[in-house]
């Protein structure tokens, strides 16, 4: 998704300064949208991986315990 986003950003780029601001204006909204959609998903996966982190105990981490 980061790749889609940052093409309509260089489309946009390169439409603006070649003089078709319909064109940039509409390009830089596709690819702010889908830059802030993955922002989120980029969230959600860290408050995810923080959820999981606290729910692993140390102790079932240790080679001890797998023998237990």
């Amino acid at each position: 998704m980061f790749k889609y986003a940052f093409f309509f950003l260089m489309i946009s780029i390169v439409a603006g300064a070649v003089g078709f601001t319909g064109v940039s204006d509409v390009t830089r909204k596709i690819s702010f949208i889908l830059f802030g959609i993955l922002f989120v998903i980029f969230l959600l996966l860290l408050g995810f991986a923080a959820l999981v982190d606290k729910a692993i105990q140390p102790a079932m981490l240790s080679p001890a315990s797998l023998f237990a």
